[in-house]
């Protein structure tokens, strides 16, 4: 092991830094354009229209959820191809033009709404997932070329955290832009005009790697290349094993839980705006800020378990694979429990209800440091590649999970006024975080796989444990939200 006794030449903050943050930022608007519409649709289909100065559309009110999913229809379809397009012809143009048409259209839902109806916010929202899906595998391609290995962990972490703040600004604000007298279309112009705004700092001072940035000392590039050759010179000469993939139990349990993740984070992000106007009678100012505070919570643990997860590691207090079971249990178990847990309490109770609803969201962090870094752990060569396909493949859930409110709609007969419906809706997000904490328990493991390489030489060989332990260190915020 190499410990490094003395600040490298170029090791101080520099235009990486620069990269950083607007990455961070691309993160916490792309995410927040996602986000807005959860909270926006209460006040879009709210009956009492009387001595407002915008419009509302109580008739899509049952159309509500088809709504809030139909971005995801559009997001499931480029994520894998979009990778290869931003690594083969650069990532800065591709995620520049992405983050301009989420924009675009962010400003265009009014006045398509307006227009065209339902039908005609869905169109944007679609648009916008198409877009969206380069968004992430154009940040990842973007930190691979300007994080050195050494950096990656703590700059990556604070690049993706972007998604999980995204819920923390974009819900209270959201409400309290409702509660104007310009109200809910006026989230979407600002986000929208952020977005562009993003775009405009993008194009001047970002690049595809260190190389192209016209601007660079030669010590900052040279320590950022250098780093970088030696961790993956050659990784992507390396054949995907395509087969071993798909045919890989640890992966297929990996992919199970990325499902599982999304159903559950997907299904509380979108109706807990919803449960609170219709069950606790909140409105929708009071609504967002409560909506966003269990999200804060999950942001703050998220820092709490990932340092605890590296201590447990590094100090050989357990192994990798039990630390990751270990942290996924409680990203899965806790928020089961809590979701189950809230069948016992009245829909009176606002102090249990709220406080429950915080333990299931903020321990969800737990998984942070479970699932999401397995994939490294089983590939280094081909982790990329595994998280495009669980994500890619989680997303059908995001689509569902909103819609499923409708099915037990249907189906019960009960309606969204009907605590009986929510206990429905929460206990199924519930059974299934049990069901995806037991098949990790069950299957999940770090061991690297046989098939990380396709040459006899193993990446065990190349890569010191401790740095492959630490590669994509918190990419977590990334594929669930």
């Amino acid at each position: 092991m190499v410990f490094v006794s003395e600040k490298k030449a170029g090791s101080g903050y520099g235009y990486r830094h620069v990269q950083y943050v607007l990455l961070f930022w691309a993160a916490t608007i792309a995410y927040g354009m996602r986000t807005i519409l959860n909270v926006a649709i209460v006040e879009m289909v709210s009956e009492d229209s009387e001595g407002k100065d915008y419009p509302t559309y109580p008739e899509w009110a049952e159309k509500k959820n088809m709504i809030i999913s139909s971005f995801f229809w559009g997001y499931i379809c480029l994520q894998v191809g979009a990778g290869q397009i931003a690594k083969n012809y650069g990532p800065k143009l591709f995620l520049g033009s992405a983050l301009f048409i989420a924009s675009l259209f962010s400003i265009l839902i009014p006045i398509f709404g307006k227009e065209f109806g339902y039908t005609g916010v869905m169109v944007c929202r679609i648009i916008q997932g198409l877009s969206q899906g380069f968004l992430l595998p154009s940040i990842h391609n973007l930190l691979s070329s300007w994080s050195p290995l050494s950096e990656r962990s703590k700059w990556g972490g604070m690049v993706y955290n972007g998604m999980a703040m995204s819920s923390v600004i974009a819900m209270p604000l959201t409400g309290a832009m409702c509660s104007t007298k310009a109200g809910w279309p006026v989230i979407f112009y600002l986000y929208g005009s952020l977005g562009m705004l993003w775009c405009a700092f993008w194009f001047i001072f970002g690049a595809d790697n260190p190389s192209k940035h016209k601007n660079i000392s030669t010590e900052e590039k040279e320590y950022i290349e250098s780093d970088l050759n030696s961790e993956d010179d050659d990784y992507s000469k390396i054949p995907t094993p395509w087969l071993s993939i798909l045919t890989s139990v640890p992966f297929i349990s990996i992919l199970i839980s990325h499902v599982v993740q999304n159903w559950g984070f997907w299904t509380l992000l979108t109706e807990i705006p919803s449960f609170m106007e219709k069950i606790m009678g909140l409105d929708i100012a009071s609504n967002s800020s409560l909506s966003a505070l269990p999200y804060f919570v999950m942001f703050l643990l998220a820092f709490v378990m990932n340092p605890i997860s590296d201590m447990l590691i590094d100090r050989k207090i357990v192994s990798v694979t039990t630390s990751r079971k270990i942290f996924n249990t409680i990203g899965f178990a806790v928020p089961a429990v809590a979701l189950i847990s809230l069948i016992c309490v009245e829909k009176s109770n606002k102090i249990g209800t709220i406080s429950i609803l915080i333990i299931a969201v903020g321990f969800n962090a737990g998984h942070f440091s479970g699932f999401n870094l397995n994939h490294i752990d089983l590939s280094p060569v081909h982790s990329g590649t595994l998280m495009a396909i669980t994500n890619s493949s989680a997303t059908v859930a995001s689509i569902l999970a909103p819609l499923a409110v409708d099915l037990f709609k249907q189906i019960s007969g009960y309606e969204e006024t009907d605590k009986e419906l929510w206990n429905i809706v929460f206990c199924t997000a519930g059974v299934i975080y049990l069901f995806g904490a037991l098949i990790f328990d069950i299957f999940g493991t770090a061991e690297l796989q046989k098939w990380n390489r396709s040459d006899k030489k193993t990446a065990e060989q190349n890569i010191p444990d401790k740095v492959r332990l630490k590669i994509l260190r918190k990419i977590s915020t990334t594929m669930s939200m």
